[in-house]
């Protein structure tokens, strides 16, 4: 069985899901939150929940689709 992970092991991840969104006023974009919570969320003041991680990585898959579609058209493009 596996322990929950902590809020500080929970804000860490968090932290760096703003970082791969690519800052915060993108992931305030990405998921629709203020600024100031996002860096609340970050610094420990407010509680990163479950929902908000699963907000997250449904974000990051439709970034990665997004990525993939981009990359797509560049090989595209290089090829003819």
């Amino acid at each position: 069985m596996t322990t929950p992970p902590t809020s500080q092991a929970q804000c860490e991840h968090f932290a760096h899901c703003v970082q791969v969104f690519g800052g915060v006023p993108a992931t305030s974009r990405r998921l629709g939150i203020d600024e100031r919570a996002i860096r609340r969320f970050i610094n420990g003041e407010l509680p990163v929940s479950a929902r908000l991680l699963g907000d997250c990585a449904a974000a990051l898959r439709h970034l990665i689709a997004e990525a993939t579609a981009a990359e797509a058209d560049i090989a595209a493009l290089n090829a003819g």
